[in-house]
């Protein structure tokens, strides 16, 4: 007798999302893996999203709808997966949807692999519509997998991956910090605790960048700083604590000092955070040099740090071998701040 596929929990925290509901139910239903669960959260959403959901887990029985009172993200999403019945689980945002071979996928890189958690590195979005043209199923430690992802080399949102039920029940991971940065400390924490974590390169979740309700699509500056305190929390509770981990953490941690600048001027608050605007400004300026000798930034080719006063840029590609190492070139437009004359300073 053929064995029976695991079965796949699939947990959705849905808020003022009616406009893409219909879009998201449907490429859940319609998954080339059957043997699914579908839990839609209505985390208390005032337009009709709830009723949407009433109507597809009526005409589906694979569907369970939970109706809560307005918690937050996080909240929702514990709660679904609290539910969840599934070997597996999948976390979907509530106004995105997914490829329908999504769940089939996944679950060909965590049995190829062996793996407790799997992913791709490559998304879907509503201005990227190409495929990958090739794919390769690779297997990659635990801290590889941790070091992609907040670095990041791959899309860092709890989604566009899959995770072993008992790994996340095991180790207790939830969404259990702030929202903004919440994805990525969960999805950090459980690849740290994976056994590996089996990846690929086909584009099989649809990320919307279009949802003006959507958090993101807005400026605001407890986001940055909720981001900010969630990556020192991964770096203080590294569950493998290497310097490869803390390196990457140092190179996050050195971008969110950008975010926030970024926000501040961005929501033209700089009177209101002034000692908060200096305070990143200087952290930006004195981190650097470490960060750019130690990080593994990847695909990453060019920084840019704009200031009132000066502007940074670095162009990874420049560089050469002095005395047998490689050397970095930091080019500095506001002279006063260079280390050497002429604005230019080699790093290696």
């Amino acid at each position: 007798m053929e064995k029976e596929m695991p079965k796949v929990s699939i947990v959705v925290a849905i808020y003022k999302s009616e406009k893409f509901l219909d879009k998201l139910i449907l490429s859940l239903i319609h998954q080339t893996y059957e043997n699914i669960e579908i839990i839609l959260v209505d985390d208390g959403s005032p337009d009709g999203s709830g009723a949407i959901c009433d109507k597809y887990a009526a005409q589906d029985k694979r569907i369970c709808v939970i109706h809560k009172q307005n918690g937050g993200a996080c909240e929702a999403r514990n709660v679904g997966m609290e539910k969840a019945s599934g070997e597996y689980m999948v976390i979907v945002d509530g106004d995105d949807w997914l490829e329908t071979d999504y769940v089939e996928y996944m679950m060909m890189l965590i049995q190829t692999t062996g793996s407790d958690m799997a992913m791709s590195d490559k998304i879907f979005t509503t201005r990227d519509r190409v495929q990958t043209k090739e794919d390769k199923i690779e297997t990659w430690t635990a801290e590889e997998a941790a070091c992609a992802i907040i670095y990041p080399r791959i899309a860092i949102g709890p989604w566009n991956k899959i995770y072993s039920t008992k790994l996340l029940r095991e180790n207790n991971i939830s969404f259990s910090v702030k929202w903004s940065g919440e994805g990525l400390h969960f999805s950090c924490v459980a690849a740290q605790h994976a056994n590996h974590v089996g990846v690929g390169h086909r584009k099989v979740y649809n990320y919307r960048l279009n949802n003006v309700n959507s958090g993101l699509t807005h400026y605001n500056l407890q986001m940055g700083l909720n981001a900010f305190e969630n990556i020192r929390i991964i770096k203080d509770t590294l569950y493998l604590d290497s310097e490869k981990l803390r390196t990457a953490c140092d190179w996050h941690i050195w971008k969110n000092y950008g975010y926030i600048l970024f926000l501040i001027i961005a929501t033209d608050s700089k009177r209101e955070n002034l000692a908060l605007y200096k305070d990143c400004r200087k952290n930006l300026l004195l981190r650097l040099p470490k960060v750019l000798v130690k990080s593994r930034v990847g695909g990453v080719q060019n920084f840019t740090c704009f200031f009132k006063d000066c502007s940074l840029h670095l162009s990874q590609n420049e560089g050469f071998e002095k005395n047998g190492r490689h050397c970095k070139r930091i080019r500095w437009n506001n002279k006063s701040l260079a280390p050497y004359s002429g604005g230019n300073a080699w790093i290696s």
